[in-house]
């Protein structure tokens, strides 16, 4: 998967297209993430220790990683991911500045 845990994304398809985030989660067996502030949904909620009065809670869902494009730290614009070998080790690389991200 392309995307990592902390990078910042931008969403390019759904209901909350345009909008940019961080990733908080990988479910790559999935192949989706969870973006803070993206996806948001009512969860209904029984009462626990961590919430001892329940109710609605608003929370984020995970969305496919098809419909995010990381953005380029250097040019803040999104780009697509490529991978090059530098000093031994896999980075990758924005296809557009061609700058690695790692």
């Amino acid at each position: 998967m392309f995307i990592k845990t902390g990078d910042k994304v931008r969403v390019i398809a759904g209901k909350d297209k345009g909008k940019e985030g961080s990733v908080k989660k990988i479910l790559a067996a999935e192949n989706r993430v969870v973006v803070e502030g993206i996806n948001m949904i009512k969860k209904h909620q029984k009462p626990n220790n961590a919430n001892p009065n329940g109710g609605v809670i608003d929370t984020e869902a995970p969305i496919s990683a098809s419909n995010v494009m990381l953005i380029d730290p250097s040019t803040n614009e999104p780009t697509r991911v490529g991978y090059k070998f530098v000093d031994g080790k896999k980075v990758r690389v924005a296809k557009k500045s061609g700058k690695t991200l790692d």
